[in-house]
């Protein structure tokens, strides 16, 4: 029976000893408690608070600068997923950031957020602008405009995966951008703003 497995498993292209079982997967560990905002700090722009359990972010047209609530630590290869209800105002998660003397905070990758539009794209600040923007259509398979939506990023090494309610949005493979950096959640400037997240985590790859 044991070389009938063995030779399965050889079959299907897997190595006889997996690495990806449920023990030795990464663990999601929460990134915001549902109370404050310990474990990230506030850049110059807009307005982040707690309400309810959520991060609202807020700000006024006039404000020009781009307000980033960004993460108290630096993350490799991980995953991280969310909820977020765009209400007004372009906003993302961005990730693998370094931040920056600069109106817009932070330079690096931006999985979008919008109340209508781009949703679920691939947008480097700083660098390459968009790398992968979604056409309206693909957006309204699978964004619900004014509701909860979750969103997953995944970054191991040069690949990069982006999903929004559980459908694939952009991807890069052997990606020549920033390998590591900060989180952050957007307040883009010269807009008016309302953006909510919660149930912020990540799962860290070794």
């Amino acid at each position: 029976m044991k070389i009938a497995v063995t030779l399965a498993i050889l079959a299907l292209g897997l190595p006889p000893c997996s690495s990806v079982s449920a023990e030795d997967a990464p663990k999601f560990v929460p990134l915001f408690d549902g109370k404050t905002l310990d474990g990230w700090h506030a850049l110059p722009g807009g307005k982040w608070e707690v309400r309810d359990g959520v991060i609202l972010g807020t700000a006024e047209r006039k404000e020009r600068r781009h307000g980033q609530l960004v993460s108290n630590n630096r993350y490799k290869d991980f995953t991280v997923r969310l909820k977020f209800k765009a209400v007004k105002g372009n906003s993302g998660l961005y990730f693998r950031v370094d931040k920056v003397k600069h109106a817009v905070g932070v330079f690096g990758f931006q999985a979008e957020v919008d109340p209508a539009r781009d949703v679920g794209g691939l947008y480097e600040t700083g660098g390459r602008a968009w790398v992968v923007k979604p056409t309206a259509e693909q957006v309204k398979k699978y964004f619900k405009p004014g509701e909860w939506n979750e969103m997953q990023v995944t970054a191991r090494g040069k690949h990069v995966v982006v999903e929004v309610n559980g459908q694939k949005t952009a991807e890069l493979k052997d990606d020549p951008g920033r390998s590591e950096g900060y989180l952050a959640l957007q307040l883009h400037g010269s807009q008016d703003m309302h953006v909510e997240f919660k149930d912020i985590e990540i799962a860290v790859f070794e």
